[in-house]
């Protein structure tokens, strides 16, 4: 098993390259919410809590609270919400920028939670196939923890970088942030995780042509056979290393990226919800709705923030 993590994290080391950008320094007291939109194709969304605690919200996906020392990653850049762990009346908030940086504060309020917030992009865009094995979500916690001192000793130099306000601060905090990211990756890309589904069809080469050409043509009206021709093996023997390594059946596991990759883009992008449909290869956006409310209990409109709130 060893052998075999080492194997996918020398295959996934060019696919890790990313590019930080810190959008937002956030020092926030008494009850507030800020709302993010999606991202974008290709881009992460992450927030990062240097001091008190939090909560984030995601339509159809529910609640999570964070706090001092958590680094919270969003890989395929869901819209959601940030707020205050107690409600109550929310207070404005202010935007000064330093260094290319939102400064953000609440007015009239003593600083409690402290955020750095910003956005995470992949070489290669949508296009890199890491995003499809990396999960809807991916979160460190550093507090208490004798091994996250690496972890914790960055976050200190993003935020000292940060509050220093010395020129160049924002570009010496994002490279800090660029350590830190790879790290997170390569710690769960090599932890229990790599156990699972899509990553684990990617150690062998002919399950892994079958997940990168389904990814490149999710509207393919694929069929067992065609898998078998990419992966150059029988249908047999492709069904048999499918269950193997992801658990389940080719077919399945087809109509399981489907669904996921619609969600991620339901979420993390503005797209015509008929469209996501068709480039998935759902047959109507009838079909489609029907998918993601049997799977996520809501209508695919409500995985997006404007139609959440009701």
């Amino acid at each position: 098993m060893r052998k075999d993590v080492s194997e996918l994290l020398r295959a996934m080391v060019p696919l890790l390259r990313v590019r930080p950008v810190i959008e937002d320094f956030c020092r926030f007291g008494g009850s507030w919410s800020a709302e993010h939109g999606p991202s974008g194709a290709g881009w992460a969304q992450f927030h990062i809590v240097t001091r008190g605690a939090c909560v984030l919200e995601r339509p159809g996906l529910g609640e999570m609270t964070l706090q001092a020392g958590d680094v919270f990653l969003l890989p395929h850049g869901d819209n959601h919400v940030v707020r205050s762990a107690t409600r109550g009346v929310l207070r404005p908030i202010t935007v000064d920028y330093r260094n290319g940086v939102r400064d953000k504060s609440t007015e009239g309020a003593q600083t409690d939670t402290e955020l750095l917030c910003g956005r995470l992009e992949f070489e290669g865009g949508e296009g890199n196939p890491l995003l499809a094995v990396l999960p809807d979500e991916i979160v460190i916690r550093t507090a208490g923890e004798p091994l996250m001192d690496r972890f914790r000793r960055l976050l200190a130099d993003i935020r000292d970088e940060l509050d220093s306000d010395l020129p160049g601060s924002e570009v010496i905090a994002a490279d800090f942030a660029r350590a830190l990211f790879v790290m997170m990756l390569r710690d769960h890309l090599g932890g229990e995780h790599a156990g699972d589904g899509t990553l684990s069809l990617l150690r062998e080469r002919g399950t892994a042509r079958v997940v990168l050409a389904i990814l490149r043509d999710l509207a393919r009206d694929w069929t067992l056979d065609e898998m078998a021709d990419v992966a150059a093996m029988s249908r047999a023997t492709l069904v048999r290393t499918f269950r193997r390594l992801g658990g389940q059946a080719p077919m399945t596991f087809l109509s399981d990226l489907r669904l996921a990759v619609a969600r991620q883009r339901l979420a993390g992008t503005g797209d015509p919800i008929a469209r996501i449909a068709a480039d998935v290869g759902y047959g109507s956006e009838g079909a489609l709705s029907k998918a993601v409310l049997r799977r996520y209990g809501v209508r695919p409109g409500a995985l997006r923030l404007g139609d959440a709130s009701g």
